[in-house]
C-alpha cells in the first residue's frame, strides 16, 4: 500500500482522520480555500505522479461549494500525473435529481456524473445512493456501498424483539427488507404522494403496525419533513410510541430536529456520511462508516474484492 495517497476536502475533516487512522497513514498535505469573491482554490501540498489518488469529499451543504472543490481536486490531481484517481464521496449530492418532473427541467445528477469523470476521476465509491440507476450516468466504475450492516451493528442493541421495519416510501423497500432480514422482522410500507419539493403526504399503509414498535429507515433525512408524517401516521394506524429511526446521511437541514424531536421517538440513527452539526441531542447517536470506507481503500490497493462490503 505505499503508493497510494489519500486527500480529503473540507466537507468532512473527522471523517477523514478517522479513516486515515483505520489505514495508518497520514492524510495527504494540501490547501482548500475560498478567494473573496467565493473562488474555490485548491494545491496539492505533495506529489501524486504516478501515484494512486483517493479524493475524500462528501458534495453536502454547501453542496456546489463541496461539490466544486472536489472537481478542483480531481482536476490538480489529473494535471500532476496521478496515475488513477478515485473519488469517495460518501454522500452524494443531487442524487434525487435523477429523473425530469417536466419537460424543462434537468437531470442534475447526470450533469454532476459528467463533470467527475470530465476532469479526470477513474472511479467513484459512495454509500447508500438516492437511486440504484445513478450508476447509470457514468462511463466509469461506481461502487455504491451501504451502511446497513455498520447501523445494524448499533442498532440491533437498542431495538424490543418485536420491533417491524417501516419503509417511508417503495423507493426504500430494499433498504428495510435489508434491516429487517438482519433483525428477523417483517417489512411495512408507507405510500406517499408528494405534493411540493418538499412536502409529502402518507396515504396508504401496507402492513400491520397496530401494538408494535417501528424502526423507520431511509438513505437520508433532510428536512425531516418524511419521517415526521411517517411517524404521525404510524400512531394514527395504531403502533406503539416506540419509534426508533436510522438512516445513511443526516443532513438536517431547516428545523429536521424540532420535527424529529417527538415524544415517540426513541433514537436517531445516522452516519457520519455529513459532518454531523447536532452535538448536544441527546437522542442522536452517530455510527462511524470509516472502517468501511477504509477497507475498500485497503481491498482496492491489493486488489482484492469488494463484494461482501456491498
Amino acid at each position: 500500500m505505499d503508493n497510494f495517497i489519500l486527500f480529503a476536502g473540507t466537507a468532512n475533516p473527522t471523517l477523514a482522520k478517522a479513516i486515515a487512522q483505520e489505514l495508518h497513514v497520514p492524510l495527504a498535505a494540501s490547501i482548500a480555500e475560498h478567494f473573496p469573491d467565493g473562488e474555490v482554490a485548491v494545491e496539492l501540498l505533495e506529489s501524486v505522479r504516478q501515484k494512486s489518488v483517493f479524493i475524500l469529499q462528501s458534495t453536502s451543504p454547501p453542496v456546489n461549494d463541496h461539490l466544486v472543490e472536489l472537481l478542483a481536486f480531481a482536476d490538480a490531481c489529473r494535471r500532476a500525473a496521478a496515475s488513477r484517481i478515485t473519488a469517495i464521496v460518501p454522500y452524494f449530492g443531487y442524487a434525487r435529481a435523477d429523473k425530469r418532473h417536466g419537460r424543462c427541467e434537468p437531470i442534475t445528477a447526470s450533469m454532476v456524473a459528467d463533470l467527475l469523470q470530465a476532469v479526470g476521476v477513474n472511479h467513484v465509491v459512495t454509500l447508500d445512493l438516492h437511486t440504484p440507476q445513478i450508476e447509470g450516468f457514468f462511463r466509469i466504475p461506481v461502487d455504491s456501498l451501504t451502511a446497513v450492516p455498520s447501523l445494524h451493528q448499533t442498532l440491533r442493541h437498542h431495538l424490543p424483539p418485536d420491533v417491524v421495519v417501516v419503509s417511508p416510501d417503495t423507493g426504500r423497500v430494499q433498504m428495510a427488507t435489508q434491516y429487517a432480514q438482519r433483525l428477523d422482522s417483517s417489512v411495512v410500507v408507507l405510500h406517499k404522494q408528494r405534493k411540493s419539493s418538499s412536502e409529502t403526504e402518507v396515504t396508504r399503509i401496507v402492513g400491520d403496525v397496530r401494538d408494535r414498535p417501528c424502526l423507520i429507515v431511509d438513505d437520508m433525512i433532510s428536512t425531516g419533513g418524511t419521517i415526521n408524517r411517517s411517524i404521525e401516521a404510524l400512531l394514527n394506524a395504531g403502533a406503539r410510541p416506540e419509534i426508533t429511526i436510522a438512516a445513511t446521511h443526516g443532513l438536517f437541514v431547516k428545523d429536521a430536529r424540532a420535527k424529529l424531536t417527538h415524544p415517540s421517538v426513541q433514537a436517531v440513527f445516522v452516519t457520519d456520511t455529513v459532518l454531523p452539526k447536532e452535538t448536544d441531542w441527546q437522542q442522536l447517536q452517530v455510527v462511524s462508516v470509516a472502517p468501511l470506507i477504509a477497507a475498500v481503500i485497503r481491498r482496492f490497493q491489493t486488489n482484492g474484492s469488494i463484494g461482501d462490503l456491498f
